[in-house]
Formats: structure tokens, sequence, C-alpha cells
């Protein structure tokens, strides 16, 4: 049976957090916002729109989330392109768990567009057997729908699977999705990742080799 590894984008294969900090910042000072560092690490890793209703309240409307995720995510992207800011490793370790036969899957929160900025600029789309973004499925992270979409749409149960996830709030959508989770220290210490029930913790992306992932399937 073949293996699987799936791959959150932001704050893993992109190093993307000053941007969307960047762009949440930008966006809450326009609407007379407040949004503090601690509030922007608290949702970093949940589909925008959801982050929409937590920062913004109760009483925005459906159109009004619509219209905001769009301006934040256009904005973002304004940032990124032609200099998508991949994390250091991310060629050789997709290119080598690859060559070992694992099945490589990016699924991720943020909506399609930035999918395909990414994986067109930086040229990663051939790595990976499928995709997901945050509109394929209906409940985002910490709900487990991305990661078990996206094993299905492998053909691989989720006992063959493995998470790498740099936030709290991907790391417990893996684990109810059932599988094993790799947090990988960035966006938050390694303290925040083991608190939230990662299966293993690394520094560094090139420290995800083949040798690591079989173990943490075999355990």
């Amino acid at each position: 049976m073949k293996r699987g590894v799936i791959f959150d984008m932001d704050g893993v294969l992109v190093a993307s957090g000053p941007a969307h900090r960047a762009s949440w910042q930008a966006l809450a000072r326009r609407h007379g916002i407040d949004l503090p560092e601690e509030a922007f690490l608290e949702t970093f890793g949940m589909p925008s729109r959801d982050i929409v209703r937590r920062v913004w309240g109760p009483q925005v409307t459906d159109a009004e989330i619509k219209q905001i995720d769009d301006e934040k995510e256009a904005f973002y992207r304004s940032l990124i392109t032609g200099m998508v800011p991949l994390t250091v490793g991310t060629r050789e370790v997709l290119g080598g768990l690859a060559e070992s036969g694992f099945v490589l899957v990016v699924a991720t929160s943020g909506p399609p567009e930035n999918l395909e900025l990414v994986l067109h600029e930086a040229q990663l789309g051939h790595h990976f057997a499928a995709t997901v973004h945050g509109f394929d499925i209906e409940h985002g992270k910490p709900a487990p729908d991305c990661f078990l979409l996206a094993a299905e749409r492998v053909g691989l149960p989720a006992a063959n699977c493995v998470v790498v996830e740099d936030a709290p709030v991907g790391i417990a959508s893996a684990l109810a999705a059932g599988m094993k989770v790799i947090g990988l220290v960035g966006t938050h210490p390694d303290w925040k990742l083991h608190e939230a029930g990662a299966t293993h913790v690394v520094d560094r992306l090139g420290e995800i080799t083949s040798v690591v992932i079989a173990r943490l399937l075999d355990d």
C-alpha cells in the first residue's frame, strides 16, 4: 500500500506568515478593527472567512465576509507575486520524498487563487498527486475535512498518511482525521506544537526525510 505525506502550505511550504500578517493588519486598520499579534497567531491556519467571522464579530453578514475575504487575499497575493517566499528546504524535501515513493498532497485553508499562484510561480505542482484548498470543504480547520479529502483524492486511508503542519489549529485538524502529524517550528515555538499534540516536532523542514516518515507510520 502506498503511503502519503500531506503538506499544509502557509507556514510550511511557504514562509508566508509576514505577508499574511501585513495583509490582515492593513485590512483591519482600513476597517477600524484592532488585530493584535496574539490574535493573528491564534487564527493562523484557519480559512480566512472563518477569521473574518471571529475578528469582525457576529454582526458581520455573509456578503461582508466575502468582500473582506476577497480584499484580504487579493492584497496578500499582491505581496508575494513574483517572489513567493518558499521555506528553506521545500524543493529538496518534496523531491526526496517523491523519489522515495511517497504520494504527496498539499492541503491549504487558503483560496484556490493562492494555491495556484504558489504552485505555478514556484514550479512545485509536479510534486503533488492532488491538492485541496479552502473552498473544497465546508468546514475549515480544526475540523478534519481538508486532510480527509486529501487522503480520499489519492485513495489512501488516513492511517497511511502523515501531515506536516505549523499551527495548533492544523495539528488538531490532522489528529481529528486520524493521522500522524509533524509540527514544524516557525509560526509557533516547539512547546506550542507539542502542547497541541504533534506526533513529532522538527525545527527545520529539511529534517523531514523518508526515514522519519516511515518510522512515524510504522509506530
